[in-house]
């Protein structure tokens, strides 16, 4: 009899069938000891230590300054080293829904964002206005690629309220810009430690054609977060139109949002494409807008469904990526009184 073939690097090998429960609870501790979200980025090039990105999302690019204001992203994806593909490779086995066969992947984020009412100047907003909030945590993200689809699993960590260090953030940016002075801090929510479990799934190039000579496809996506900062089911779709288009699943954005990676492996010295696509969630907790969870605060009476209508372009050479995304959201919560739109900017380097 021949000795076993060894599974190919990156592969899950075959779970003999523990527990679904345990298996969850393993993955869990194993992400917080390992490192601290959805849309976490992963690697695909050998030959690179890795992927850093920078994601900048902010109002200014809709000419407001109000509701979700700002949010800053650093993504560290390492590429497949043999010391950090074990473990990866083992907490891959502990998901049960994980396909058994495909590339395991993983990354780290740290971020911030803010959130505002419709008017900063007001020291004490009225009734029905946007809390003041913050939020600061650390992300790590688990995933398999098996052919066009991508499995996602990532836990975050963080703070809500003073701790998170919004306030100094948004006063020292404004004081740098010029920009009104936000008055209304002290209002904010308090202190929350917070924990978000995500799942995402999407499928790259589930129906592809072309037009005018360049290439068209479509990438559906299907997911879930839990926890006591975030909890919603979410889906959508987005097109990508360009001439060659590269492997990947769309620019990284901060969540909650469209789906995005940091990875990207562009098929020429340079390529580029457009894309537009829409996202809808069904939520049934989001702190920001409830309020703390276990202290009294402010808070506004959310809406249960909200949507996103995204578009924007991406430029790509062999190790840098830029792109640029501009968001519509629909209203979320009952006395806001016009959607919302701002921007994300984002900068991918292979190193």
């Amino acid at each position: 009899m021949g000795r076993p073939v060894p599974p190919a690097p990156g592969a899950i090998p075959h779970n003999t069938g523990n527990d679904g429960m345990k298996r969850i609870v393993g993955l869990i501790a194993w992400l917080v000891i390992e490192g601290a979200s959805p849309a976490v980025a992963w690697s695909v090039e050998p030959e690179k230590t890795g992927t850093l990105s920078f994601v900048l999302e902010n109002d200014m690019f809709q000419g407001s300054d109000s509701h979700y204001t700002n949010g800053v992203r650093v993504v560290w994806v390492p590429g497949p080293d043999a010391s950090t593909q074990e473990w990866a490779i083992k907490l891959a086995r502990l998901v049960p829904w994980f396909p058994e066969q495909g590339e395991v992947r993983h990354g780290y984020a740290f971020g911030q964002s803010m959130f505002v009412p419709s008017d900063i100047t007001i020291a004490d907003p009225p009734p029905g206005e946007r809390p003041y909030a913050g939020w600061l945590y650390g992300t790590v993200g688990l995933g398999v690629e098996s052919g066009k689809q991508l499995d996602q699993f990532g836990i975050t960590l963080g703070v809500v309220g003073p701790a998170s260090l919004a306030e100094q953030s948004q006063k020292f940016i404004h004081n740098v810009v010029g920009s009104n002075e936000p008055r209304g801090w002290d209002t904010q929510l308090r202190n929350e430690p917070g924990v978000i479990l995500t799942y995402q799934r999407s499928w790259r190039e589930f129906a592809t054609t072309t037009f005018l000579g360049n290439q068209l496809d479509f990438t559906p996506h299907a997911g879930a977060a839990l926890g006591n900062v975030f909890t919603y089911a979410n889906a959508g779709v987005t097109l990508r139109y360009g001439k060659r288009l590269p492997s990947d699943y769309g620019p990284p954005r901060i969540q909650p949002g469209l789906p995005g990676s940091a990875a990207f492996a562009p098929v020429s010295d340079f390529g580029w494409y457009l894309f537009a696509g829409v996202e809808g969630r069904a939520i049934a907790h989001n702190i920001f807008l409830d309020g703390n969870t276990f202290r009294d605060s402010r808070s506004v009476d959310k809406k249960p469904l909200v949507g996103d209508l995204q578009f924007g372009l991406v430029l790509d050479w062999s190790d840098i990526r830029f792109s640029y995304t501009h968001i519509l959201r629909t209203r979320e919560f009952r006395t806001q009184e016009k959607f919302d739109g701002f921007g994300a900017l984002s900068v991918s380097i292979k190193f």
